[in-house]
């Protein structure tokens, strides 16, 4: 019964998948699409927008109405009647304007950083899941030849042939490759989980066992100038060094004087006056300092852009060491395994009694841990790879 559990669960949550979601790329597609954090940050970024485009146009008009009553009786009474209309300097208008545009440019760059950290992390998961199936498969075809031993091995006893001890050696393989099965199949149902959670709790059941194709570049130079071009933190900070250098601007155009002009209407005993009102503000205390405070600020940015260029540099140097050195071993692996046939013939030198029990449970672990360990690789080579290549996401 356990062994037909083993073979047909796979094939129901293949079947459960023909309809779903069997390709990196298409969970990724939905995940752009499901994911809270994303739709969220969407949200608070389309709201930034219109912030940055409020206060862009003059204040509002302002009214003014008095109406006095004169002391004594024959004194009359007064009445004062004013619209006005406040204004910045020209300039600052044309530097506001400038400043939204830019703040928009580098909302769109934060918001495309946001999204590939969670399209990064979702397609890291599907790596290790892919590696899992794998794992699984192989897991699957060791147990049903462990399996296919130890009936081999009962019969023979029963038949007086054979010798407690293989049937044993036979049984203890199979507990440990029962323990692998359940601990790989815990720990694809966690990943699993993990990605529907990053689905918006919409269910995914990943069950592919092929990597995304890419474009590889070879040439560290190349590669390391793609990846800074399509930076969205780079971007996002060089644009953040553009704003301050326009909120320097506009600074200095705050300091310049305020203009009010508007209609005022006046009457006091019988007499009616009514002409242009137009007023003037000086710059003297309100904005001190402004400008030395923006200036500092931008001397902040270029800093963090610098170090942002740096410290990226090193790290995309460090990961394109990683996936070459890991290239050169799974190329290696990839040789081998293309060539080897460990199990056929171990179990024909078994059968034939040219190995001892012992020995062919050795030679199949063995066989089996460095099986283990390509398929590691394969999964570290193509994680390190996603991660450099996460300006395509």
């Amino acid at each position: 019964m356990k062994k037909i559990i083993y073979i047909i669960l796979p094939l129901l949550i293949s079947a459960m998948n023909v309809n779903g979601q069997t390709t990196i790329d298409s969970v990724l597609v939905n995940i752009a699409k499901n994911n809270k954090t994303i739709v969220a940050n969407t949200k608070y970024w389309e709201a930034k927008k219109l912030e940055y485009q409020t206060g862009l146009t003059p204040y509002n008009p302002k009214v003014d109405y008095d109406y006095l009553i004169g002391t004594p009786s024959n004194a009359g009474n007064q009445t004062d009647f004013a619209i006005t209309q406040s204004f910045d300097f020209p300039t600052v208008y044309a530097r506001k304007k400038q400043l939204s545009n830019e703040q928009i440019k580098q909302a769109e760059f934060q918001l495309n950083a946001n999204r590939q950290e969670v399209l990064l992390e979702a397609k890291i998961i599907c790596i290790e899941l892919i590696y899992r199936n794998k794992f699984n498969s192989e897991l699957t075809t060791r147990k049903q030849n462990t399996e296919k031993w130890l009936t081999a091995f009962q019969k023979s006893l029963e038949k007086g042939q054979g010798n407690i001890m293989d049937v044993n050696k036979a049984k203890l393989q199979l507990i440990e490759i029962n323990a692998s099965f359940q601990e790989n199949l815990s720990i694809s149902n966690q990943l699993n989980q993990k990605l529907t959670e990053l689905n918006g709790g919409v269910p995914i059941q990943f069950s592919d066992t092929a990597y995304s194709s890419f474009e590889f570049i070879s040439d560290f130079e190349t590669l390391e100038q793609e990846i800074e071009a399509n930076d969205p933190v780079r971007k996002y900070l060089e644009q953040e060094k553009v704003i301050g250098q326009n909120e320097v601007s506009l600074s200095k155009s705050l300091t310049l004087p305020k203009i009010e002009t508007g209609y005022h209407y006046q009457s006091i005993l019988g007499q009616r006056f009514n002409g242009v009102h137009f007023g003037l503000t000086i710059p003297l205390w309100e904005n001190k300092n402004i400008v030395k405070t923006q200036q500092a600020e931008l001397i902040l940015n270029e800093a963090n852009l610098q170090d942002h260029i740096n410290e990226h540099y090193y790290d995309i140097k460090q990961k394109y060491e990683r996936m070459t050195n890991l290239k050169i071993t799974l190329d290696e692996y990839q040789t081998l395994f293309s060539s080897l046939n460990n199990v056929e013939l171990l179990d024909k030198s078994l059968s034939l009694g040219q190995i001892s029990t012992i020995e062919y449970f050795m030679e199949m672990t063995y066989y089996y841990e460095a099986l283990k360990n390509y398929l590691k690789t394969e999964m570290e080579y193509n994680k390190v790879v996603a991660e450099l290549y996460k300006y395509q996401l």
